[in-house]
């Protein structure tokens, strides 16, 4: 069949929430203590492509480490990077992830908006954060893949955040693969304390059952609740490194989630979503 009139070129793009790791954590040696800490998520990452239909057009990423006072596109042709980590091997300052910046999808991601009713944003001067060009350093290592990072909206509503995904859902027609990159567990001062490990446990199911098993309309109510959840303070004492699942979840709203990695890391449960 013509590659140009096959079932192919109507497969829309699933929309993902990926687990971004810690700081630059794939690109220096293993720690001593844990040398498989990052193992598998790094090997879920590198798997992400083979996992689409086909190669996107572009990516839309919302980073947890980017909020603005509105939805705010970064719409530069080239963003350099901002190593907006603190206290790593000198080297983990000069890695280099030279994707495209994508434009014209930053005019069409705020006319989407516009349509929804939200104001947006844009942004020329600011970089690629962490939770951008980490973990796609690992995914798409030869950044040949235009990318359009997406700020989150200061006050963290998850009811906003989904409806912001929803406005873009359209995108995923267009071959634009929509990321979430957060963290399904961010304590950092619990990532080293054992007693975290059963409330993370506890969180990571929940998460899973809302996302997985929930009829679409009882995800969005659950997720919107997310605080309610068991552990969820415990898990999240602050939630940017959640709402990008929001934007996700909204993008793919009547579609199943299912659940693509699930690790224990620092003996704390981290799980990652597709949907669609």
């Amino acid at each position: 069949m013509n590659s140009l009139t096959g079932p192919d070129i109507t497969m829309k793009q699933p929309t993902l929430f990926i687990p971004h790791g810690g700081g630059p954590c794939f690109f220096m040696p293993p720690p001593p203590d844990d040398p498989s800490r990052w193992v598998g998520l790094e090997a879920y990452l590198r798997g992400i492509p083979a996992s689409l239909h086909r190669r996107p057009h572009a990516l839309l990423v919302i980073s947890a480490h980017w909020e603005m006072s509105r939805p705010t596109v970064l719409a530069s042709a080239n963003p350099d990077l901002l190593f907006d980590y603190y206290g790593f091997p000198p080297e983990t300052y000069r890695l280099t992830y030279p994707a495209p910046g994508a434009p014209d999808l930053a005019r069409r991601v705020r006319g989407l908006l516009s349509d929804a009713g939200i104001e947006s944003g844009e942004e020329l001067e600011r970089g690629y954060d962490h939770g951008i060009f980490v973990p796609l350093k690992v995914a798409f290592p030869d950044a040949d893949i235009p990318i359009l990072q997406l700020s989150l909206q200061k006050g963290l509503d998850p009811a906003r955040h989904i409806a912001i995904g929803k406005a873009l859902a359209t995108l995923r027609d267009e071959n634009i693969l929509i990321i979430g990159s957060g963290l399904s567990f961010h304590n950092l001062s619990a990532f080293g304390d054992p007693r975290a490990a059963a409330p993370s446990e506890a969180f990571d199911d929940w998460l899973t059952q809302t996302l997985c098993d929930s009829a679409p309309d009882r995800r969005e109510a659950g997720l919107a609740q997310w605080a309610d959840a068991p552990a969820a303070r415990i898990c999240h004492p602050r939630e940017e490194h959640l709402l990008p699942l929001m934007v996700a979840v909204g993008a793919a709203s009547r579609e199943i989630g299912r659940q693509v990695f699930s690790r224990k890391i620092w003996g704390k449960a981290v799980s990652a979503y597709q949907f669609g």
